[in-house]
């Protein structure tokens, strides 16, 4: 009997290969006879390094097939990008012969039954129907962004200015009243290239044979309704199939560099602890970082903050420094030695996942990251939501009006945020009567997760619907 086969695309960005790998090795806790076969693009450019974490999930996992496709040079037009959105996009029509000549190769020895894209190689679908394989997309943020992106042509079509143009509220079926600025930074400028990108992803949605989304069901119910009824694409368009199966997050142990701060978090008492850290890209200036260390100090609560370096020509670029902060040059004078009885500071890096699961934290504040969202979620601690860049602005509006899971950071008109916003919002999120409330409700949604992962949980149930459908056409 010939072997069958999923082949999954990631895109090179370290939030989306991850995510995408859990996929696979999800796929296999309820398949074990698949082969799971992933396409990795290796960018010609300085990116998060995740050599390792394949190295560990390959030798774990002999049925995960790492297909390392030949590196491709940036044309000049891109080389000089620091625009990590347009350069996946840009990046994936590039590495369609490779994605062809993979896709041809596997097909020698396997039965592909699917091949699954991250909705930034949403070029690779014409490659995959050229060749009779059923492809889906795999959307690593939450169904509200998804209704949203189902959306955007309708919204491109009535709407003839660029969001960021506008300061009207959007009328998004299954997603709350959302400000225009406050859309997904790739869908504002409609004369940008990225924008046409996300147009051109939007447009290939309906075309897939399906769409892969982690989330779950009570998380997100309003949304994934308004896209199970087809309200989010014109009316002579069908919507795919749509399958949430999340909340699929990396349980990342705490040794070696994270065992530090483990290890202060035991020290204290449970629930008092706030956790800032703002994922792979977010970083602050040196400005900022001194506003959100005056917050800090003054709203007397514990913390644990990681600290990275300011990005080079103060913007957020793919280009980051390794090495460590000093973080005497960059925090306010007397800093450390004022909040050590009460504080952390960790430099660049923790095991964020073990660190939301402790015990001792209380709290979140966060660059709203879906996968940053979903490990809050999963360990049951309420978000302070401070949105940095891509979709997390719109992030940001769904925890805090829809999901009811967190508290805004509220920026001035030029985004920066000071020091007392940073201690107001600290304060009402440990201690007030709507920090509890919204804790609650985390609480809830914790539970509601793990039950969703169960086999007649709501994500358990969609897989097996998925899975089904794969096992009848082989």
């Amino acid at each position: 009997m010939e072997a069958t086969a999923i082949v999954l695309y990631p895109s090179p960005l370290i939030g989306h290969l991850v995510s995408m790998v859990e996929l696979g090795k999800l796929i296999l806790t309820r398949h074990p006879s698949l082969c799971i076969h992933i396409l990795i693009t290796t960018p010609p450019y300085r990116a998060n390094d995740t050599d390792s974490y394949i190295t560990s999930v390959s030798a774990a996992n002999p049925s995960l097939i790492f297909h390392h496709l030949p590196t491709i040079s940036l044309p000049p037009s891109l080389a000089s990008s620091r625009n990590h959105e347009i350069l996946a996009f840009e990046l994936a029509p590039l590495y369609n012969p490779n994605v062809h000549q993979a896709l041809v190769s596997i097909s020698h020895n396997f039965s592909i039954k699917a091949f699954v894209m991250d909705f930034f190689c949403y070029v690779g679908l014409p490659v995959a129907t050229e060749l009779n394989i059923p492809s889906y997309f795999f959307f690593t943020s939450s169904a509200n962004t998804l209704a949203s992106s189902l959306y955007l042509p309708t919204l491109h079509n009535i709407i003839d200015k660029s969001l960021k143009d506008l300061n009207i509220l959007l009328n998004i079926p299954g997603v709350p009243p959302m400000p225009s600025s406050d859309m997904p930074q790739p869908t504002l400028d409609r004369n940008q290239k990225v924008y046409e990108h996300v147009q051109g992803s939007s447009k290939q949605f309906p075309k897939s044979a399906g769409i892969i989304v982690n989330t779950f069901e009570s998380l997100e119910p309003r949304a994934l309704r308004a896209i199970w009824d087809g309200l989010c694409l014109p009316e002579n368009v069908p919507t795919p199939p749509v399958y949430p199966i999340g909340p699929l997050i990396v349980s990342h142990g705490g040794g070696g560099r994270g065992a530090e701060c483990l290890k202060w978090l035991d020290s204290q008492p449970s629930g008092s602890v706030v956790f800032l850290c703002f994922g792979s890209l977010g970083l602050f200036s040196k400005e900022q970082l001194k506003e959100i260390a005056i917050g800090l100090e003054n709203s007397g609560h514990r913390f644990l903050w990681v600290v990275r370096n300011p990005p080079a020509q103060n913007q957020i670029g793919l280009d980051i420094k390794e090495s460590d902060p000093e973080l005497k040059s960059l925090l306010p004078d007397g800093f450390l030695d004022r909040t050590k009885d009460r504080g952390l500071v960790v430099k660049s890096w923790a095991p964020q996942a073990a660190v939301l699961n402790h015990n001792s934290v209380g709290g979140f504040v966060s660059h709203c990251g879906w996968n940053s969202v979903l490990e809050s979620v999963c360990a049951g601690v309420p978000i302070v939501a401070w949105p940095l860049y891509a979709e997390q602005r719109f992030n940001r509006v769904v925890l805090v009006k829809e999901i009811k899971i967190a508290m805004p950071m509220n920026e001035s008109e030029d985004g920066f945020v000071r020091a007392a916003e940073v201690e107001k919002r600290i304060t009402e999120l440990m201690d007030s009567e709507e920090g509890a409330s919204i804790r609650k409700r985390t609480k809830d949604l914790q539970n509601n997760a793990h039950a969703a992962l169960g086999e007649t949980g709501s994500s358990g149930v969609a897989l097996t619907k998925l899975l089904e459908f794969w096992g009848k056409t082989c």
